[in-house]
């Protein structure tokens, strides 16, 4: 809290931010680049919480976040793909904006 009483700036949406429930859904699904673009998922599940075109360095909120498979998020075991956070404007040229898969991740939960 700072001397007016409020929370500080980007804090001020009263939107749940953590929903680990949501995120284990989320974890269910299949990696929505490999199932768009043919490939064989070898890893499991993670979620992704979107970077593009993100305004600050603060996460978004759990309700955005994305299902993708190791290889594609984070590269750390599957090397076989290109992962987000190993090269971010490299995925971005080949599959688009991350945030641009929230919408047909919420669509595959019913949302």
């Amino acid at each position: 809290m700072n001397l007016t009483g409020r929370p500080p700036i980007g804090l001020k949406d009263d939107r749940p931010r953590d929903n680990p429930r949501h995120l284990e859904r989320v974890r269910s699904l299949p990696c929505c680049i490999c199932e768009a673009f043919g490939e064989m998922q070898d890893s499991a599940t993670q979620a992704h919480h979107p970077i593009h075109d993100r305004w600050g360095t603060q996460k978004v909120s759990d309700q955005f976040a994305i299902p993708l498979c190791e290889g594609h998020h984070q590269g750390l075991v599957d090397r076989s793909k290109v992962a987000i956070h190993r090269d971010k404007a490299a995925w971005r040229e080949m599959y688009g904006a991350d945030h641009e898969w929230v919408a047909a991740t919420l669509d595959k939960l019913g949302m």
